[in-house]
């Protein structure tokens, strides 16, 4: 329990100032180190300054800063100026240089975390050795928690913060410091984040995001057509997704035939920005092949909020509003800590100048009480004693250097006491007003909303264009698959095919599958490397009797020495295959466990993949089936339905033992049989079963 609530408070989960302590400890170090103002230095000199406060290695702390600098582009309000290469979020194999090799500051923006830090705005505590003291908040001046992206994953419990503009969260803070049950929906219109893209507008989840936190964005990329030469150019993506997630998508689908339309596909980003793009066949419907993309690959993605933050050390799952309202109590009591501190300051100040106003009327008197005094230390007590002055009034008037003694001096600090009264005053008055301090907090927020607005980054767009794929008007006619040894398949429709009739063939190859199927069926192919092959009926070009139809291994993209050990043809997935391995386990599959929603090619360990595979069958109803063991220079057969084996809905099942099997025996066959008289005596009501010896001609 300890570790997970170290994770929870000391790693994952942001506070009310947007931070983790990682960022935090980071940003205060380059801080103390004049980076703010001051030209930059290299990050390798940050890192070795920020382990005084975060004992982690440095590997640790440079990849926060790379999180935080305008290079990388994760944030959309960047904290860290960088110089030099700092990779690319939007990019997962562009990396960023040594720490040795890259220089940083802080952001402008930085102003707005440590105005007034060291003012008596927020706790300071020590650090982990106790060397050195740093902040627990940092006193920012707008809500950072939402105008930046933040992710955590803690133990049993992680953070998705969204992005906002820094125009809409002004708006709604303002909105709530004059009333908290404020209508924010006209006001945050929906997220910001710092790759852009777009992002569709749903009033019913931006209000769920706005009460409760929770609430799942769609984000499209923004790509361009070339009609002229046939080419879409990708320029901006959905946060989270990389461009080489989207590129595998699409070279994935190009391998299944998914995108027959796509030549080619690169990644042309570099440190300027990112760019992807693809080519196209003459001829392609640019418009339908961009909506395929879009529905099939990354290129749209979403972004599932979960507004996990800490408050008060203790993690809370809130919305914007509720946020809004904990940092507006957050920023009232930093704004009450800066006039805490401003008026402890001036009655100090003031303090001294009344004490010196009891000389000013007799500074000849004083110095001759000074001149008089034999030793220096006694000075300050013959002050206190003759004038009736504190020690920190008398050290003041001792201090006052002679050339300040003059009409000139003494006026000046009479008004000084009148101003610091005013400014004593007014500070009181405005510490005792909510009303003041919220007016306040207003007119800062508006006067940074004039110096940091910005255009936003994503674009809202009402309605996206689906992709609907055209219906293509088939035939109710049968087909017959004939599908060879060498896997060359020709469809023929029924009524045009004739048995008798010869077909071409390659020299030395058979037909080894007759099939019938509608044209809006499946063929599939189970092959030797575990998987399965599907290739909708109606894709399939009719042909000829002279012709060799279509080679296979060519079409779907099988591997060298890839052989076929099942072939079948399904309109409705009903069935079951048999799948047959050599120690006597036999797995009943239902065929719809490889039936897919969208139209995949390839399915991947289609079967067991651990056993040796002997006979793979295709099981339309139940029935009976014999299976063979050689052992021992014996062959025993087994009969048995195939209502004795269980299903498994799992592809990659090993099923359940049959036929028992010794050491030095295997299964060696499995076929479908009907049962005859001759073979019952091989019958057994239940399994696993030795089954018995078969005798030379049965």
């Amino acid at each position: 329990m300890p570790y997970v609530m170290s994770v929870i408070l000391s790693r994952a989960i942001p506070e009310i100032d947007g931070l983790k302590p990682a960022h935090r400890k980071l940003l205060y170090t380059m801080f103390k180190m004049g980076l703010l103002k001051g030209n930059k230095t290299k990050s390798a000199n940050v890192v070795g300054q920020t382990m005084r406060l975060n004992p982690h290695g440095d590997a640790a702390i440079y990849a926060t800063m790379v999180r935080m600098s305008r290079g990388n582009e994760s944030l959309l309000y960047p904290y860290v100026d960088s110089k030099g290469n700092f990779g690319k979020v939007y990019s997962r194999d562009m990396q960023y240089a040594a720490s040795r090799y890259t220089e940083v500051k802080l952001e402008e923006i930085c102003e707005l975390l440590f105005a007034d830090v060291d003012k008596g705005t927020v706790e300071f505590v020590p650090n982990y050795d106790g060397t050195d003291y740093e902040p627990l908040l940092l006193p920012v001046k707008v809500p950072t928690i939402l105008i930046n992206p933040n992710r955590g994953i803690a133990v049993g419990m992680a953070s998705n913060i969204a992005s906002f503009h820094l125009e809409d969260i002004v708006k709604a803070t303002i909105a709530l410091l004059k009333n908290p049950k404020a209508n924010l929906l006209p006001l945050i219109k929906g997220p910001d984040f710092p790759t852009g893209a777009y992002c569709l507008e749903d009033e019913a989840v931006m209000k769920q995001v706005i009460e409760k936190g929770t609430g799942t964005f769609r984000l499209r990329a923004k790509a361009q057509i070339i009609e002229k030469e046939n080419r879409i150019e990708v320029t901006e993506i959905p946060y989270g997704t990389t461009v080489e997630a989207i590129m595998d998508r699409i070279i994935v689908g190009v391998k299944d035939n998914a995108y027959k339309e796509i030549s080619d596909v690169r990644d042309e980003s570099d440190l300027k920005g990112l760019r992807l793009t693809i080519d196209a066949k003459r001829g392609t419907d640019m418009d339908q092949l961009l909506a395929k993309l879009y529905r099939d690959t990354p290129m749209e993605d979403t972004f599932s909020c979960n507004f996990n933050v800490l408050i008060n050390a203790y993690p809370q799952q809130l919305g914007i509003r509720q946020l809004l309202i904990h940092w507006l109590d957050f920023r009232m009591d930093c704004v009450r800590g800066r006039l805490r501190y401003d008026i402890n300051l001036d009655e100090k100040k003031l303090h001294l100048i009344k004490g010196l106003e009891k000389l000013l009327l007799d500074i000849d008197r004083v110095i001759a009480l000074i001149r008089a005094t034999p030793k220096e230390k006694d000075v300050v007590p013959a002050l206190m004693k003759e004038f009736l002055l504190d020690e920190e009034q008398a050290e003041y008037v001792a201090n006052i250097r002679l050339r300040n003694i003059n009409r000139e001096f003494i006026a000046s600090r009479v008004k000084e006491r009148q101003s610091l009264e005013d400014t004593i005053a007014s500070n009181r008055e405005l510490y005792d007003s909510e009303k003041g301090i919220k007016k306040f907090i207003e007119n800062e927020l508006k006067e940074i909303l004039k110096k940091y607005r910005r255009p936003r980054k994503t674009e809202l767009i009402a309605h996206v264009e689906e992709y609907v794929e055209e219906e293509v008007e088939m035939s109710e006619e049968p087909q017959i698959l004939l599908l060879t040894q060498e896997l060359y398949l020709k469809k023929i429709e029924k009524n045009q095919f004739d048995p008798k009739q010869e077909q071409r063939l390659k020299d030395g190859d058979e037909i080894v599958y007759q099939l019938e199927s509608k044209e809006w069926g499946d063929l599939l192919i189970f092959t030797t490397e575990h998987r399965v092959f599907k290739l909708r009926v109606s894709e399939c070009e009719s042909v000829r009797p002279s012709e060799l139809g279509i080679f296979l291994p060519h079409e779907l993209g099988m591997n060298d020495g890839e052989e076929m050990v099942l072939a079948l043809a399904t309109d409705d997935y009903k069935g079951h295959v048999l799948f047959a391995f050599d120690r006597g386990k036999v797995a009943k599959i239902p065929l719809s466990s490889y039936a897919t929603k969208t139209n995949r090619k390839l399915l991947v360990r289609a079967y067991d993949d651990s056993q040796s595979l002997v006979r793979a069958l295709f099981l339309e109803e139940e029935s009976s089936i014999l299976l063979s063991r050689y052992e021992r220079q014996k062959e025993n057969w087994l009969l048995i339905d195939t209502e004795l084996i269980p299903e498994k809905v799992t592809r990659h099942s090993q099923g359940v033992n049959v036929m028992r099997i010794g050491k030095s025996g295997r299964l060696t066959d499995m076929e479908l049989t009907d049962a005859s008289e001759k073979l019952k005596k091989f019958r057994s009501a239940s399994i696993p079963s030795a089954g018995k010896v078969r005798r030379p001609f049965e």
